[in-house]
């Protein structure tokens, strides 16, 4: 159930016909710690927020936060409920985002640093932040003498 009381910028009709490629819906507990998060730790931009999403853009890519009450009557639900963990096993890498300031931010507003800032074989730089809702962000940059 949406907690929303009024409109909200767009339709999710109108907004669903920008998207392109591959777009994330992230399930949160809290969307205001989630929206924190993209915004102060990954420096993403916040599109739109309210009590029930968030839209955010940052690094040529776009994603929506959902809090669970909105997803009240999703077929995901019935997993959920049963899972501690979210989103385990996947990366939610943001390439241009550079990993030693966000570890910098991320640090600085409590979130864990599952692995520190490193060059890596396959030629990025890269960091392992675990945010609020246990998702496991990699922001990371391209090495450019590798």
């Amino acid at each position: 159930m949406k907690l929303r009381k009024k409109d909200p910028w767009k339709s999710a009709k109108e907004y669903s016909k920008e998207l392109s490629s591959l777009t994330i819906n992230l399930l949160v507990r809290d969307v205001t710690l989630a929206k924190d998060f993209a915004e102060q730790v990954l420096n993403a931009k916040i599109i739109y927020h309210d009590s029930d999403f968030v839209a955010i853009e940052g690094y040529g890519s776009r994603w929506c936060l959902h809090a669970y009450h909105t997803y009240d009557t999703h077929p995901l639900m019935t997993l959920i409920n049963h899972s501690k963990a979210k989103g385990i096993g996947v990366e939610l890498r943001l390439i241009g985002c550079d990993p030693d300031e966000a570890e910098k931010r991320a640090i600085e507003n409590g979130f864990q640093i599952l692995a520190k800032s490193a060059d890596k074989p396959h030629g990025m730089r890269e960091t392992y932040i675990i945010d609020s809702d246990d998702y496991c962000w990699v922001p990371c940059i391209k090495i450019t003498n590798h």
